[in-house]
């Protein structure tokens, strides 16, 4: 546990009185006894012996957890946990998610709505699978699960300039706050996203070599005149979909507890929590998800992601022409799919289900924890210092309504907190308290999978690694160490650490 945890209860507040930050008003929570707590810090604690697995170490996700089924379906089976009459909730939410949207106005009726600018027709078709995105593979493939989100610097608007350390950024007047490079027919797409890749040699120890490719991006072929001269862009893959709603189930004051802001215990880890305006609940809230942390909960990433990404407005981002600017008024002006009785183009009740169906969509459980060489990759993985940041496990709040995602002990490997990753992977542009070099632990667990569910091995915010190997050597900042670490290591130990990250 970091030493600084207490004083972060208060480093957000102000002097006038806000809505606590680390409050979690999502969530129906049965308060931990104080035995439940003692129990919690003993499962939870940092193995030190690895001869063998831990207790439970192969249940990824607790109760929850699925079989790892050996096709690409591994990421799209319920909670393990769920009952037969959630199980339907689940199966009509995954219909929701892999609808394709249309143009207004439809015979289709309520699957109309679609853009007019977005940048896929579906959730489905960024996460494909339920797994990862990629950067386009050649001249000939579309980035339909990557885009560039775009801002300029801003001042903070009241509601959130007594959050500490906030900074405020506001969308780039033309074209909003992400790029989006599909449009209906009769308007015009933002851009084409373009990448042009550098080759970087790096010796490893015992006369190995690999190779990292360095991207160069631009927005290319814009469709509505040039870009703020301020403005800031941000690459993005889509993440993968599991075990969603388990992080949301985290205890907060079980993140804070590894947060040292300034880093106060000398290991050059200082992570620390994004806080974010919930736009659903109207208050500061702790980041969670995205991968700077930029959405506090499940409901709302879903609801930004179907008005940015398809131009689907819904009960948090009522707008029906999704994220067109004010300067895009043919598209504004443009027919919607709010019309037939409807004020949304997806209701709260198609949103609650999209939502549940981000939740519980099950971990697979680990592979080979037992396995002699993954063994030594773990202890590789946790003597380099790896856990400073990919914590190993938590156990979630007892939920009085979510039963699936309640007291569950759970192997994440990640803090879910903000750390910098230094110059070679800053992006350059803030969010909320996210600076430009800083991004959120990623969860690791179904990570081996990413091939088998996803069809490649692209890892990292921007998909630019091929391998794992790549994404550890991509690592700088307060990880350059264990970076240093991997580069100077026996090969055989190197090869070991892979084979646990393949593991999980």
């Amino acid at each position: 546990m970091k030493p600084s945890n207490l004083g972060l209860l208060v480093i957000c507040i102000g002097s006038a009185a806000i809505a606590d930050p680390f409050a979690e008003p999502h969530l129906k929570i049965i308060p931990r006894t104080e035995a439940e707590a003692a129990r919690i810090a003993t499962v939870t604690a940092l193995a030190t012996d690895f001869d063998a697995a831990q207790p439970f170490e192969a249940k990824s996700a607790g109760a929850a957890t699925v079989r790892a089924t050996a096709d690409a379906n591994a990421f799209s089976h319920p909670s393990g946990n769920i009952t037969f009459e959630d199980e339907l909730n689940f199966k009509v939410g995954n219909g929701l998610f892999r609808k394709l949207w249309v143009s207004s106005p439809s015979s289709t009726l309520a699957s109309d709505g679609l853009g007019p600018l977005y940048n896929a027709r579906s959730c489905q078709r960024c996460h494909l699978k339920d797994g990862r995105g990629h950067p386009p593979e050649g001249p000939n493939d579309t980035s339909i699960s990557m885009f560039f989100r775009v801002s300029i610097p801003g001042e903070p608007a009241d509601s959130i300039a007594q959050i500490e350390g906030y900074l405020a950024t506001l969308p780039e007047p033309t074209y909003g706050s992400q790029l989006q490079d599909f449009s209906l027919a009769g308007h015009v797409a933002e851009y084409r996203l373009q990448i042009d890749y550098t080759e970087i040699e790096v010796p490893l120890s015992g006369g190995e070599v690999a190779y990292l490719r360095e991207p160069s991006y631009t927005a290319a072929d814009l469709g509505y005149g040039p870009l703020h001269s301020n403005a800031m862009l941000s690459p993005r893959v889509a993440p993968q979909m599991i075990g969603l709603g388990l992080l949301e189930a985290i205890p907060a004051a079980d993140i804070l507890a590894h947060a040292d802001s300034e880093d106060e215990d000398g290991d050059s880890i200082s992570g620390r929590p994004n806080i974010v305006r919930s736009t659903e609940y109207d208050q500061p809230m702790l980041g969670r998800f995205g991968l700077k942390a930029g959405a506090p909960t499940v409901r709302e990433q879903s609801a930004a992601a179907f008005a940015g990404d398809i131009g689907i407005s819904n009960p948090l981002f009522p707008a029906p022409w999704g994220e067109c600017t004010e300067a895009q008024s043919t598209c504004r002006s443009a027919a919607h799919g709010d019309g037939d009785d409807r004020i949304f183009e997806i209701d709260a009740e198609g949103l609650d289900l999209v939502t549940f169906y981000s939740r519980n969509l099950g971990v697979p459980a680990r592979r080979n924890v037992d396995d002699p060489q993954v063994l030594r990759g773990k202890d590789v993985f946790y003597s380099t210092g790896c856990t400073s940041c990919h914590q190993p496990s938590f156990v979630t709040h007892r939920l009085e309504d979510q039963p699936e995602q309640s007291f569950q002990l759970i192997w994440p490997y990640t803090d879910m907190l903000l750390h910098d990753m230094g110059p070679g992977l800053a992006d350059n542009r803030p969010e909320a308290r996210a600076n430009g070099s800083e991004w959120r632990t990623p969860p690791l667990w179904g990570i081996g999978l990413t091939q088998q569910v996803s069809g490649h091995t692209y890892f990292l915010h921007d998909g630019r690694a091929r391998s794992l190997l790549e994404a550890v050597l991509w690592h700088g900042g307060e990880a350059q160490s264990q970076r240093d670490a991997a580069v100077e290591m026996p090969a055989t130990d190197r090869a070991a650490l892979i084979r646990f990250l393949e593991s999980l």
